[in-house]
This record gives structure tokens, sequence and C-alpha cells, in this order.
């Protein structure tokens, strides 16, 4: 049974361990993952704690087991749209997992104000653009503050609208 709970501080060990996986990082930019010390995941923490309702992260788990991630963060100064990410371990990839996470996610960030969620996935990871397609997201031009000319950037949005129907 799938769950997904707000992130605690019980479970930094796990998104450190999470961050830290190469496999989980490499379309994220940090191909041998991305090692953070005890005391910056805690101030990571410090930061999610602090932004709640308007940015939030949870973890997914399979009965016990830690399968990954699941952010939403709203920019209030941008149309109150808001970004999302989402990062499993492999043995979590393939099941239905990341949909539940996402979906999760989005039900949140729609209730906390945003009026549009988006995903920017690595042009190369076609298992998550699959994804996004399938829950509803549509491909639309990088909007002007986000576009960064030193990487292929592709966005995807969807809207409070397209989620409900």
């Amino acid at each position: 049974m799938i769950t997904i709970s707000e992130t605690k501080e019980t479970n930094l060990k796990s998104v450190q361990a999470l961050w830290s996986d190469g496999d989980v990082m490499h379309f994220v930019g940090f191909p041998n993952g991305l090692h953070q010390s005890d005391e910056d995941i805690k101030d990571w923490y410090v930061w999610i704690e602090s932004a709640r309702p308007n940015t939030n992260h949870y973890c997914i788990f399979d009965g016990n087991t830690y399968c990954g991630e699941c952010f939403y963060r709203i920019d209030f100064e941008h149309d109150h749209h808001a970004s999302l990410d989402i990062k499993l371990y492999p043995f979590a990839r393939g099941k239905g997992i990341a949909a539940q996470g996402l979906s999760y996610a989005i039900a949140e960030a729609f209730k906390h104000g945003a009026n549009a969620v988006w995903v920017d996935p690595h042009p190369k990871n076609a298992k998550a653009i699959a994804l996004y397609k399938r829950l509803g997201f549509v491909e639309k031009s990088v909007p002007e503050h986000l576009r960064d000319e030193e990487y292929e950037q592709l966005y995807f949005e969807l809207t409070r609208e397209q989620f409900c129907d």
C-alpha cells in the first residue's frame, strides 16, 4: 500500500540517501549523487518547514519501504504557478508510484493556492515525459523567467481545470 506523508525530521536520513544515489539524481545533473552533510540536510528541512504550505516535500512509502519523494513550490510572483519534482529509487519505478506521488503533490499545490503546476524534465528522460503526458501535462514554451540558455529545456504545464476534468 502506497502512503505519501509530509516529510518529518525522522525522514531526513532517507531523503539524504535518496539524493546521494547517482541513478536517482543523474537527470537533475548529479550523476554521482548529491551528497549533503547532516547539517545541510537539516538546514534544508528547516527551510521546508518554514515555507509550508506554499512549499512542501513529501515522502513516498510502499508499506514500510521508503521509495522516494515528491515536492511542490508555489511561485506567487509568477501567476501562482507551482514547480513540481519527484524522485524514486529504481525499484519503485514502473509501478504507478510516481503517478500517485505527483497526483498527491499536484492536489496539495492546488489546495494551497497554485493556479497551475509545471515540470521541466530533462529532454532525455523519456519515461518522465511520458508520465507527465499521461497525467495531462501539456508542453509549452519555457516562460521567460525560467529560461536558461545554457541548457536544452522542456516545460510542461497542467492547470487546475485540466487536473480536475
